[in-house]
């Protein structure tokens, strides 16, 4: 059934940002005009248009058989893979909705979004979290949750499926029914990759990612032929359209990684020519900082597409000059889509210190408050076009902070557009810290102090404390064989002539940042043991 009105979804068809078309319709369509051509490569596994094709109504009618039909919610709990991408297609075949868990949810995690969207039936590896997925089952069980359970895995290219703990295998249906997709209809749950409490449910469309689709042809100059990495997550926004929505519009061949490292990253790359890099801006400075680098050919890279969270210029800057690409990247949020991208037009200082130019059919508007604030330039994000999810599931409270009362989403930031249309975030709402009355935006804290050459990875947060009611606490990975002190890094920053205001009052060096299962630093995380360790600190005199 569509969720959206009717006049709506034709005026945007009739503009070219919808479309009639799927990702399972795309997917026959490529099996049949390709069928020997590479579709998703994972490791030493690899399926071709054709196969890929038969795999995935293989699956189908597995799916079927467990009872699976149109408007039923199946839940796909799986890292990045072959599988998860041939799970997505099945359950669109059916006329079905995904709920996409990331690869690393938790129990806790799994069982709120699963109870949320009332899903029947999970699909999962046969292992999870490197232990068996019936103790996964098990736990779920035993929070009141209890969904047919089915493991889905590649064995020489073909789908195995299995139901364990059921007195029966599942037989599959002979013939699927007849269903035909309806791209405005209910096609995804996910979660809100957030840092704090239990997640949102967010409820997709595939026209949404069709228009993200168009976005991104057009800003990358995607064409027929790419080869595509994509290193994100594939349940949530920016890993959907990189490895599975777009991959199959374009009909091209993407490599998913099961496990991202630098060096798989590198590896694959070379091995496979690779023209289109989709990561976290985290992933390639991760990459940067590996010294076996240079020893990989990249020179096939074009685009890097990038996203998610801020992205350093220095870094930025460094990863061009030493594979040839041009880093793109888009602005927004699984809940939004995009605001604004940047393109291989854009001049090199406004591609590398901006989000890009906004556009247009995503009307953004600006707010301080409840007060629009557009013709000033600076303020909380508003918008309202193609791109938009539905909110999220069941949740009035969140919904009510999502939108403005006239119905615009909301983003959490604070943001700059200049007189060319060009958008920068320079802080989030609830990612300042308010030190003595003076607002101290943590996006700028974090760049700032990724521009020393020790520091692999920052995240500033909040620090409490008696006095001022806020300080700045740094937390930092270090590159291998580096050290760095407090007082280095401040020397460092006034060198750069930074700001005092924005100098971190805390430097805590940790082995790894925590991440969120959508691969974000889990900032909740980071205010937690800080705070934790100011309690256990003697008051100051």
């Amino acid at each position: 059934m569509s969720l959206i009105d009717p006049q709506l979804a034709a005026e945007y068809r009739r503009r070219g940002w919808w479309s009639d078309d799927t990702v399972g319709a795309a997917v026959a369509r490529n099996a049949a005009r390709w069928p020997e051509r590479p579709a998703w490569t994972s490791g030493d596994a690899s399926l071709s248009w054709a196969r890929f094709d038969a795999e995935a109504t293989a699956l189908a009618r597995v799916l079927a058989g467990a009872g699976v039909g149109a408007g039923d919610r199946v839940a796909v709990c799986m890292p990045d893979g072959i599988e998860i991408h041939l799970a997505f297609v099945a359950v669109e075949r059916l006329g079905a909705t995904v709920v996409g868990l990331g690869g690393k949810a938790g129990v806790r995690e799994i069982a709120h979004l699963l109870g949320r969207s009332d899903c029947e039936v999970l699909l999962t590896p046969p292992g999870y979290d490197a232990r068996p997925a019936a103790d996964l089952v098990a736990e779920l069980a035993d929070r009141g949750i209890a969904p047919r359970h089915l493991t889905v895995e590649l064995e020489d290219g073909r789908i195995a499926t299995r139901s364990p703990g059921a007195p029966e295998p599942v037989r599959p249906v002979e013939r699927l029914p007849d269903v035909v997709a309806d791209p405005d209809g209910l096609y995804l749950i996910n979660s809100t990759s957030g840092t704090t409490g239990l997640p949102k449910a967010v409820l997709h469309t595939q026209n949404r990612w069709h228009y993200f689709h168009t976005r991104a042809v057009a800003h990358g100059e995607l064409r027929e032929g790419e080869v595509m990495l994509s290193i994100v997550p594939a349940p949530f926004g920016f890993g959907l359209w990189t490895s599975h929505v777009t991959p199959a519009k374009l009909g091209a061949h993407t490599v998913v990684l099961p496990r991202f490292s630098a060096l798989a990253a590198a590896r694959a790359i070379q091995e496979h020519r690779v023209t289109v890099l989709c990561c976290v801006s985290t992933q390639f400075i991760m990459m940067l900082a590996e010294a076996a680098l240079d020893d990989f050919d990249l020179s096939s890279l074009r685009v890097v597409f990038t996203g998610g969270e801020a992205v350093p210029e220095a870094k930025a800057r460094e990863f061009e000059e030493r594979t040839g690409a041009r880093i793109l990247q888009f602005y927004g949020s699984n809940e939004t889509g995009l605001l604004s991208g940047t393109t291989t037009a854009d001049p090199l200082r406004k591609r590398l210190r901006t989000a890009g130019r906004i556009v247009p059919e995503m009307n953004v508007r600006l707010y301080d408050g409840t007060t629009e604030v557009t013709s000033s330039g600076r303020g909380q994000p508003a918008c309202r076009g193609p791109a938009l999810s539905l909110g999220y599931l069941g949740d009035a409270e969140a919904n009510a902070a999502l939108f403005t009362p006239d119905g615009w989403m909301l983003m959490g930031d604070i943001c700059e557009v200049d007189e060319e249309g060009y958008l920068s975030v320079v802080g989030r709402i609830s990612e300042f810290v308010v030190r003595g009355g003076k607002n101290i935006p943590l996006a700028v804290v974090e760049s700032d102090a990724l521009g020393h050459p020790a520091i692999r990875h920052a995240a500033a947060v909040p620090m409490p404390d008696p006095v001022l009611g806020e300080r700045v606490c740094l937390f930092a990975e270090l590159h291998p064989g580096h050290e760095l002190g407090l007082d280095g890094l401040v020397d460092h920053l006034a060198r750069q002539g930074v700001s005092r205001e924005l100098f971190p009052e805390r430097l805590e060096i940790v082995p790894e940042l925590p991440r969120s299962s959508g691969a974000k630093v889990a900032k909740g995380e980071l205010r937690r043991r800080i705070a934790e360790i100011r309690e256990r600190e003697p008051a100051p005199r």
